[in-house]
């Protein structure tokens, strides 16, 4: 039955249905132990009358057999009611584990699908970021070259600076200069009216 799919079902479908009726199932139960006690009882007196008489009649013979029979079949009934109940319930436990362990599994299958989505969005992530590294490597070479020219151009400019102020300083003499001949010349030409006018 275990095996047999179909027929497993409908066994667990009809203990399902008898489960149910926890009532109905406790008082048969109930029932065929009372049978089993009484019979018991029954075999212990036939057993006890027939130790005082020192033999057992064909009639208590016959009591004794039955009785035992009822006893061993009731007993027998319900051991065997007992471990049905015991599979059933097991059943019902392997199935739920198995429905779970289908569920798992697809919870696994899923959870290994994201673990590879994450680890192709991890070697992207790293290829960005050596991406990047380059990128900032190259920036900050051109940046230090960018730096090196600049103190050339400010050494240029501090050059320029200290020839212009040179010059300016040669352009003053000049003027000073300049203005020296210019007056040195006015007095020659004075010089030279008064001698014109005297002579």
């Amino acid at each position: 039955m275990v095996k047999i799919g179909p027929l497993r079902e409908l066994v667990m479908n009809g203990l399902d249905q008898v489960k149910m009726r926890k009532g109905t199932v406790l008082t048969i139960a109930g029932t065929m132990s009372v049978i089993l006690f009484s019979n018991w009882i029954s075999i212990v007196k036939i057993q006890n009358k027939g130790a005082k008489i020192g033999t057992m009649t064909p009639m208590d013979q016959v009591l004794w057999r039955t009785h035992l029979l009822e006893a061993s079949l009731m007993g027998f009934s319900l051991y065997l009611g007992f471990l049905i109940d015991r599979m059933h319930h097991h059943l019902q436990k392997l199935i739920n584990l198995r429905k779970n362990g289908g569920s798992s599994k697809k919870q696994v299958e899923k959870l290994e699908a994201e673990k590879l989505q994450l680890k192709e969005n991890e070697e992207k992530a790293k290829e960005e970021i050596n991406r990047m590294q380059k990128e900032i490597s190259n920036l900050s070479e051109s940046l230090k070259k960018l730096k090196l020219e600049s103190k050339e151009k400010d050494k240029k400019i501090e050059v320029a600076e200290a020839h212009v102020t040179s010059l300016q300083k040669q352009s003053a003499d000049l003027l000073l200069e300049y203005d020296r001949l210019l007056e040195d010349n006015q007095n020659l030409q004075a010089q030279t009216k008064n001698r014109q006018f005297r002579g």
